[in-house]
């Protein structure tokens, strides 16, 4: 972190709400922070010997950073991949922290640590989407990464 106020900007994502639960009416939607959080505890438990944990972890923590300037972009927003790309990685210069790598790492799905964490990324949202379930939604759409569990 270049500064504390970056590191206070970042902590913004605690406030973040998922875009994705709100559209299909959870009350009260987890934040991208702890949605964060919920990958790196998935992380924790499930990360194979083979893979880097402190990679997947960062992977986890860092991946949608950028989310606390752009928002949580979802596929029903209308925004082209390549221009959330370019939004996100604007948002993360701008925000002085360093996660350009681990951005970069994330996006281009090359490295094993970080197409586990794209499927913790969809597991978590799955088992997120089976809690909310007992608000009596249906959040089938959400849950497509459980087939594959």
């Amino acid at each position: 972190m270049e500064s504390k106020e970056a590191l206070i900007e970042a902590l913004g994502l605690k406030q973040v709400v998922r875009a994705g639960w709100v559209r299909a009416g959870v009350k009260q939607p987890e934040s991208v922070a702890a949605h964060s959080w919920g990958m790196a505890m998935l992380a924790t438990q499930l990360c194979p010997e083979h893979l880097n944990l402190q990679r997947v972890l960062e992977l986890c923590i860092l991946h949608d950073v950028a989310e606390v300037i752009v928002g949580d972009i979802t596929p029903h927003d209308g925004i082209a991949p390549a221009e959330k790309h370019r939004l996100e990685l604007e948002a993360i210069q701008k925000m002085g922290i360093v996660a350009e790598d681990i951005f970069a790492e994330y996006e281009q799905q090359e490295t094993e640590e970080s197409k586990f964490v794209r499927y913790l990324d969809k597991l978590d949202m799955a088992l997120q989407a089976e809690i909310y379930e007992g608000q009596g939604l249906d959040l089938s759409e959400f849950k497509k990464a459980l087939e594959k569990w």
